[in-house]
């Protein structure tokens, strides 16, 4: 099925006593499980609304102390939607459907950053990654308090306040995280596995950028897309029309640390780079939810301009339908990192003020491939090498000590000998890391405290650099 887009969640009891009160009470409610049980599939839906109701009922009028409906109904709703186990279909209150309406327009309260509780591996199945039980940090959002205060995708949060966050499911996280601009939350990052530290941030009303783009040098473009909203489309179109304008030869888009987003959104934007074939199409046991998206022949980007787009960890949902689509269709060449691994569609449903965020279907690449819980091989790799164990204890001691963010604190514009002087002085203290890495930690805590990061670096950005290259040497062959 081909589709357009459209503009379109207490006791003490003593003896026999107790046994005759427990035998009572199972023989109230259950009689019509005792005399149906042999004649009833288990998925009879209009038997098992009928016994809910008579448990909901029951609890409202005999629970010891007085409880409301409201309060009965939410709790039903969340363990029917922890039934499925299923980070991304939850039972929304009304609070939650606010905080959603607010984050995917564009602007919210809180600390700035995406976040999911990963569910345990089923027993017996082998997982991608070592499983923790903790709430895992999709991305910080650019210009925000967890931006600024350096927190990275792949980060876990084990503490919000000194309560640990294991049995904290995302939403509870998000209530926790979320409050007056201007108040502040302690919480314990995990970093690496054996990196643990606290970060206090305070709150701020938050305002999510979108696109950003800039013209590089060797007349190469670069678009960076943070998060699909209703807006992106639109800022992306004037990001190429700007490219245009200073006769841009290639182009670079930067989708890392970029969680997703609306489907509409990337559709739209994808269709710019592609004149044909499909961008997504989304499967599901509901006929009508089974959909075919396809580009339209008319492009923004002609295919004389050679596409680099840059993926890593924190890329996620939308953002790896647009690079899937590049990649399969031949498009774009991928560098960086394997992406996230989220290959579901959430439809978000209202009951009364509140609602529920439901997965009615999963998408699949031009080449028939979900990439949930998986994802996205970059054609080529590149990244920051990993540390070994005497550089990750260095680094260590350098977050835990404060010192980089002391030293700027002091020095808010330090000058190219002050970076030096210092790195040389902190070789001194036995941190043992390269001096390239330093120098990059100095300049993002300089950027983040001076709230003015730049739109690319290409100056530390391995990434980036490599981007560039293959861009000037025409090397966009697949290896």
């Amino acid at each position: 099925m081909e589709k357009k887009m459209k503009n379109k969640v207490r006791f003490l009891w003593v003896g026999t006593s107790a046994l005759f009160a427990v035998f009572l009470i199972v023989l109230t409610l259950a009689p019509a499980v005792l005399v149906q049980s042999d004649k009833t599939p288990q998925n009879d839906t209009e038997t098992f609304s009928r016994l809910f109701q008579q448990v909901f009922d029951f609890v409202k009028q005999n629970y010891v102390d007085e409880i409301d409906s409201q309060t009965l109904f939410e709790g039903a709703m969340k363990g029917m939607f922890d039934s499925l186990k299923d980070p991304y279909s939850t039972y929304l209150t009304v609070t939650d459907m606010q905080d959603l309406t607010d984050t995917t327009s564009g602007k919210f309260g809180g600390v700035g950053m995406y976040i999911t509780k990963p569910v345990a591996p089923e027993p017996g199945t082998e997982s991608v990654e070592k499983f923790y039980p903790f709430i895992r940090i999709v991305a910080p959002i650019e210009g925000t308090p967890a931006a600024k205060a350096g927190i990275n995708a792949g980060d876990y949060i084990v503490k919000i306040e000194n309560e640990s966050t294991e049995g904290m499911s995302s939403d509870d996280a998000v209530e926790k995280l979320r409050g007056t601009a201007g108040s502040s939350v302690t919480i314990t990052i995990m970093r690496n596995e054996s990196i643990v530290f606290p970060v206090t941030l305070v709150r701020a009303v938050i305002e999510v950028p979108t696109v950003k783009y800039a013209m590089m040098p060797g007349n190469i473009g670069y678009i960076r897309i943070i998060q699909f909203t209703p807006l992106t489309d639109d800022k992306v179109k004037e990001g190429i029309s700007y490219l245009k304008s200073y006769n841009y030869k290639g182009l670079v888009i930067d989708v890392r640390q970029n969680p997703g987003g609306l489907l509409t959104s990337v559709v739209e934007t994808a269709d710019f780079f592609l004149s044909e074939g499909t961008i997504v199409s989304t499967r599901s046991r509901i006929p009508s939810e089974n959909a075919v998206f396809s580009a339209t022949p008319s492009v923004l980007v002609p295919k004389e301009i050679p596409i680099v787009v840059l993926i890593d960890k924190g890329s996620a949902s939308a953002s790896e339908i647009l690079a899937g689509a590049l990649k399969d269709t031949g498009r774009a060449l991928l560098l960086g990192e394997k992406s996230y691994g989220k290959g579901s569609v959430q439809q978000v449903k209202s009951i009364g003020a509140g609602g529920f965020k439901l997965t009615m279907s999963r998408y699949y690449t031009p080449s028939g491939v979900n990439i949930d819980k998986i994802g996205i091989q970059p054609d080529k790799e590149v990244k920051e090498r990993d540390f070994t164990a005497a550089e990750n204890e260095a680094y260590k001691k350098l977050i835990q000590e404060n010192l980089i963010r002391s030293f700027v604190e002091k020095n808010p514009n330090p000058s190219g000998d002050n970076i030096i002087s210092f790195v040389a002085e902190l070789h001194q203290k036995g941190i043992s890391l390269e001096d390239r890495l330093l120098r990059r930690l100095i300049r993002n805590e300089v950027n983040r405290t001076n709230n003015a990061p730049p739109i690319f670096d290409l100056e530390f950005d391995l990434v980036l650099q490599e981007a560039v290259k293959t861009l000037q040497s025409g090397g966009l062959a697949r290896p």
